[in-house]
């Protein structure tokens, strides 16, 4: 069961990754990021993060 969540979170990392830096880095990456590209990776992986939670807990009440 661990190992299966251990997959699961590393997916999740994996996919909000690539969603939040393709939405976030419009040009080539410095050796820091902007305040702005700072401000939309926080607020993207929050979101993410929240409609993660909101769906895992639909699909429990489901079963």
């Amino acid at each position: 069961m661990q190992e299966k969540q251990k997959a699961m979170i590393s997916e999740m990392v994996g996919k909000l990754t690539n969603v939040c830096w393709d939405k976030c880095i419009t040009g080539t990456p410095g050796s820091k990021f902007s305040s702005g590209e700072t401000s939309c990776l926080t607020n993207c992986a929050q979101r993410y993060m929240d409609m993660s939670i909101i769906i895992m807990k639909r699909f429990q009440s489901m079963q």
